[in-house]
């Protein structure tokens, strides 16, 4: 399985955001510069994340961009779900009729348990969990003179 640059670009937007939950809108071009996104790519995911209620954006010269609920409880699974949509390791989990041998199909189960796992990960770990992640790894890398 492999997670597109969208939704990593997403995730690093989101995590920015709450970098900065509570302070006021933040600048669409402050995230791009920060995140090393592009900034028109940046537009189309932040308008896709708008529109599935995971952000608030304002228009205007103090306008930007915020996240709708605390970090805390938004989760990596729904910024995913989102962008991408539904997680689908193979097409016969979500449609059996998606291929002939799918009822007598040894890796099925497996397939199934492995997309069920990945939820369950995706799910249970927040856009503020991501954040503390990120600001421990630059206090590790904080050279002491």
């Amino acid at each position: 399985m492999r997670i597109s640059m969208k939704a990593d670009y997403g995730i690093r937007a989101m995590v920015d955001l709450a970098r900065h939950y509570g302070e006021g809108p933040v600048q669409t071009s402050e995230i791009a510069a920060r995140q090393l996104i592009p900034e028109p790519y940046l537009d189309q995911l932040l308008t896709v994340l708008r529109k599935a209620g995971l952000i608030r954006s304002i228009r205007g010269p103090q306008g930007g961009h915020m996240l709708v609920r605390p970090p805390t409880q938004i989760t990596m699974g729904e910024v995913i779900a989102a962008l991408e949509g539904n997680i689908t390791v193979l097409d016969c989990l979500e449609d059996i009729g998606a291929c002939q041998l799918s009822e007598r199909c040894g890796q099925r189960s497996v397939w199934q348990e492995i997309r069920t796992m990945t939820r369950r990960v995706l799910e249970s770990v927040t856009i503020q969990d991501l954040l503390e992640r990120e600001e421990q790894a630059e206090v590790r890398v904080m050279y002491h003179i």
